[in-house]
């Protein structure tokens, strides 16, 4: 028996905590001890643990003062620390980039597995505290993980060739897993009247944190190009995030006049039965790993539309390598159009349009005008899924590491 220990920034419906929550319910299946850290913990969670859940922080780090934020930083490795060695714990798993930097530098002994979940070196281009933050475990405290878990090849590229990560010897790509049947099983839970109202044939979908990585601003505006074509086009947004990310959507919604086409639903502790629903899963970022909420999208045979912001979009959306073109291309799970991100992440200074995002619009269109992008998904979902399968990816983030990736 393993005693196992997950590390999370959050309890929110992100990709991350589904992730560390499908490895608590299997790793629990097989008899390990298991516990669970959030650092933030909030009533709004989606995600919980129950009984083998821990936090250092009810408040969200977003609302703490900078002195706060400071003396956060500097006693959550304390903690953690402190936790690991109580627990007797023999294997943690970190996951994300507070995570990663608070356990590498708990300095304790057990199987210490961290793990990358976007392109670093676009996240990396701005100075905030966690960027910074960031680049020093890089450079110090990363290597010391057994194994830094990269969810993507291009992610494990990315650290190489482009962020300065000194070596691949702990470095190995394991695909995140889903499970798929649980999925299917959750898509079939029924929504309310005003809820089935919403979801028509014409809605298209964006699930996941409200951020500047995910940069929902360029689907707003795309998504009123298309209202010109499809005016009775609805988008839906499930998630919440960063109250100034937030403000600047409905302030851009506002003044593009599109308030009666588009519904903020929060946080929702089910997403896929509003996902199996929809006609279309939009995703604009400007930088990612590989998207769970794409895989989720295939195992429900909903046709996804995405910017290529890193070569992990095509990994998961399609079974052939694409060069990257500044054109749309279709492959077996939907559209993936040209990147968004133009050298500078937050919120944008104006409102411009950009000739991405009437690409981006003209993908959402193709797929609100046509079934055989569902068709040509449908015939292809097993093939894409056969590489996330949860039992086989759980089992593989604890092995001891015989190969180096190459």
């Amino acid at each position: 028996m393993k005693r196992i220990l997950l590390i999370i920034p959050y309890g929110g419906v992100g990709g991350m905590e589904r992730l560390a929550f499908s490895f608590y319910n299997y790793y629990k299946s097989q008899g390990h001890f298991i516990k669970a850290v959030k650092f933030i913990k909030l009533d709004t969670d989606i995600i919980n643990f129950g009984e083998d859940e821990l936090y250092f922080s009810d408040k969200d780090y977003v609302h703490m003062s900078k002195p706060k934020r400071l003396a956060f930083n500097i006693i959550a490795p304390l903690r953690l620390r402190k936790l690991i060695k109580k627990h007797k714990i023999t294997h943690s798993i970190a996951f994300g980039d507070p995570p990663n930097f608070y356990s590498s530098v708990a300095f304790t002994n057990e199987f210490k597995i961290g793990s990358m979940h976007a392109l670093k070196s676009v996240e990396l281009s701005n100075n905030s505290m966690l960027s910074k933050l960031t680049r020093f475990g890089f450079k110090n405290t990363y290597t010391k993980f057994d194994k830094l878990v990269c969810i993507s090849k291009a992610i494990k590229e990315d650290l190489l060739e482009n962020c300065g990560y000194p070596n691949d010897r702990n470095l190995e790509v394991i695909y995140n897993p889903h499970d798929v049947q649980e999925i299917q099983r959750r898509s079939k839970e029924s929504l309310d009247e005003e809820e089935e109202q919403l979801f028509g044939d014409k809605t298209i979908l964006f699930l996941g944190r409200l951020s500047t990585q995910k940069s929902p601003w360029h689907l707003i505006k795309a998504f009123s190009l298309v209202l010109k074509k499809e005016p009775e086009a609805k988008l839906a947004i499930i998630g919440d995030g960063d109250p100034s990310v937030v403000d600047h959507l409905k302030k851009l919604i506002s003044d593009l006049g599109i308030e009666n086409n588009i519904v903020f639903l929060g946080r929702k502790s089910n997403p896929y039965k509003y996902l199996v629903r929809a006609r279309a899963l939009a995703l604009a970022s400007h930088y990612e790993g590989t998207p769970n909420v794409i895989v989720e999208a295939i195992c429900l045979e909903t046709p996804i539309v995405s910017s290529n912001c890193t070569e992990g979009i095509v990994e998961l959306m399609s079974l052939k390598q694409h060069p990257e073109v500044e054109a749309n291309f279709t492959v077996e799970s939907g559209i993936i159009t040209p990147n968004l991100f133009k050298g500078k992440l937050g919120i944008p200074d104006n409102d411009d349009f950009i000739p991405e995002e009437e690409l981006l619009a003209k993908a959402l269109q193709n797929i609100l005008s046509s079934d055989e992008y569902k068709k040509h998904l449908k015939n292809n979902k097993e093939a894409l899924l056969a590489k996330f399968d949860l039992e086989k990816v759980a089992n593989q983030y604890l092995e001891k590491r015989e190969n180096i990736d190459l």
